[in-house]
C-alpha cells in the first residue's frame, strides 16, 4: 500500500528532477529549467510543490501563479506509475487552498484538449470550460480548453485527506 506523499515547496535543487519528468509527461512541449527558475524566483507571486513518494523520489509537481484576485494553475505533473492514485487530487488541493490563502477568487488554467483525464479531475474541483486558445501547444499545434473555477463554489467533493506540505500547520 503507497503512503501519502509528502509535500513541501520546490526549491532550485529540484529543478533537475523536475525537468527529467517535464521532458517524460510533457515530451513535445516541455518546460526549460529556465522557466522553473523564473517562476521559483517570484515567491510573492508563485507557489510552487513538489511531491515525494515514501522512497523521497519527486513524485510530482505543481504550480500557481497569482496576480491580484485571480490565480492561474501554471502546471500539474504526476509520475506515470502514480497516475490513478489521487496525487493530481492532492496537488490541485494544495493549489486551490494556497490560491484562496492568497485571496483568489477565481483560478484559471488551460488543459490539452485531448488530455480527458486531466480535464475530469478539474471538473471534480468544479472547473468549467470557458473558451479555446487554438494551436496553444506547440510545436505540436494542440488547442487549449481555457478552464474555470470560481472559489466562492468550490466542490472538493473527493478531496485528498492528509497531504498538507511539510512544516504547515494551515498550508502557511
Amino acid at each position: 500500500m503507497e503512503t501519502a506523499p509528502r509535500l513541501r515547496r520546490m526549491r532550485w535543487w529540484d529543478i533537475e528532477a523536475v525537468i527529467r519528468l517535464e521532458h517524460d509527461l510533457f515530451v513535445e512541449d516541455a518546460w526549460s529549467a529556465g522557466m522553473f527558475w523564473s517562476e521559483l524566483a517570484e515567491p510573492e507571486m508563485r507557489h510552487y510543490m513538489v511531491a515525494e513518494d515514501e522512497t523521497g523520489a519527486m513524485a510530482g509537481y505543481a504550480g500557481l501563479a497569482v496576480i491580484g484576485d485571480e490565480g492561474d494553475v501554471q502546471t500539474i505533473a504526476v509520475r506515470r506509475d502514480r497516475w490513478g492514485t489521487g496525487l493530481g487530487t492532492v496537488l490541485l488541493t494544495d493549489l486551490l487552498d494556497r490560491a484562496s490563502e492568497r485571496g483568489c477568487r477565481d483560478v484559471l488554467l488551460e488543459v490539452r484538449v485531448d488530455n480527458a483525464r486531466a480535464q475530469a479531475l478539474y471538473e471534480r474541483f468544479g472547473f468549467k470550460g470557458i473558451g479555446v486558445r487554438r494551436g496553444y501547444y506547440q510545436p505540436a499545434n494542440v488547442d487549449a480548453l481555457v478552464m474555470r473555477c470560481d472559489l466562492s463554489e468550490r466542490n472538493d467533493g473527493d478531496r485528498a485527506a492528509g497531504a498538507r506540505p511539510e512544516g504547515t500547520a494551515t498550508g502557511g
